[in-house]
């Protein structure tokens, strides 16, 4: 029996192993090495001196976020106030999160998070070359509900149905929203409006910036019956090796099955015409992420609304939102980034 229990266990995990190779190779082009890069990344917080008279104040510090597609390594988190890492249950994005008592901590400090990582070209082959499927380790229940700034009836809805009429596959369908978005929006961040990843301001507005862009094509992805969901974190300059990063980047993936998640970047396939294949089923090494999602609830539970996108530290004080705090960030690439031989890389 118990000879009978073990080669049952060691078939199992033939099985599993054998399934993960089959995933793998559905998740990259037969041949194409693995680009990476490999940098350090600081995130500085700066938290005032708290206002006389107020008493609970509390911080969310984003973390990055590690898949197959980034690993990180000496994550370290800087601060004079103690602190706890803590995942919120949606998404598992993860924070340094402080608690502190204002009337006790009167002197401002910063809060200084420092990692490595290594950031891997995402490839994706759009085809299914296997029959067996790949389950996602989130549900991609949760990536066919509406958010909050995305609804999926009305003008989304309807332009998709409009803009996949007579298409059937999943990945043709998808195909057909992300050209509609890049041809039809302007990366324009001019004015009011913008930024807030609101689809139906940015269907209206035929403009807005990478959190704009890709609110739409979520929200037409997922009105065609196909998950969808938002990433964010920074971009790294190609061009440079080290500096600071003014702001965030944004991009978004949608779920096939037979395939798995595949990468998109219409906000960047707009400023790169001659990208425009490449960034459907395909996501440079130039970025950092840093979380998952949208509609974010924190753990602990903050008092505010859910987070409309989580990049940035969140404060509360006494229970309300708390602005008056400054963050700035900053990375260098590694003197010799090291060699790797060609890897698959998949996002779950």
């Amino acid at each position: 029996m118990k000879r009978a229990a073990l080669s049952a266990a060691v078939g199992l995990c033939l099985l599993v192993l054998l399934i993960g190779e089959l995933a793998s190779r559905a998740a990259s082009p037969v041949g194409a090495p693995a680009v990476s890069r490999s940098f350090q990344f600081v995130s500085i917080t700066h938290v005032p001196a708290l206002p006389a008279g107020s008493h609970a104040f509390r911080i969310w510090v984003p973390l990055p976020y590690e898949d197959n597609a980034q690993a990180i390594s000496k994550l370290n988190v800087a601060a004079p106030v103690e602190y706890k890492i803590e995942r919120d249950k949606e998404y598992g994005n993860k924070y340094a999160y402080v608690a502190v008592n204002s009337d006790e901590t009167k002197t401002p400090f910063d809060i200084i998070v420092t990692f490595h990582a290594e950031r891997f070209e995402h490839r994706v082959a759009l085809v299914s070359t296997s029959d067996v499927p790949i389950t996602p380790i989130i549900s991609t229940v949760r990536f066919l509900q509406p958010d909050r700034l995305v609804p999926l009836t009305g003008v989304i809805g309807d332009l998709s149905r409009e803009q996949t009429l007579g298409v059937t596959l999943p990945v043709d369908k998808a195909r057909k929203i992300y050209d509609y978005v890049v041809s039809t929006m302007r990366y324009d961040k001019t004015g009011t409006g913008w930024g807030q990843g609101d689809a139906i301001w940015a269907c209206d507005s035929k403009r807005g910036n990478c959190t704009d862009f890709h609110s739409v094509f979520i929200g037409m992805a997922r009105a065609a019956g196909i998950p969808a969901r938002f990433e964010i974190g920074f971009p790294l300059p190609a061009g440079s090796h080290e500096g600071a990063i003014p702001g965030y980047h944004c991009w978004a993936e949608f779920y096939a099955d037979g395939i798995g998640w595949i990468p998109v970047d219409a906000s960047e396939a707009w400023k790169n015409p001659d990208k425009r294949d490449y960034f459907f089923g395909s996501l440079d090494q130039n970025r950092v992420m840093m979380s998952l999602g949208r509609d974010i609830r924190l753990k602990p539970a903050q008092k505010g609304e859910p987070l409309n996108y989580g990049v940035y530290p969140y404060a509360e004080l006494d229970g309300k939102p708390f602005a008056d705090i400054t963050k700035e960030y900053s990375f260098h690439d590694d003197a010799v980034p090291p060699a790797k031989p060609g890897k698959v890389q998949t996002s779950d």
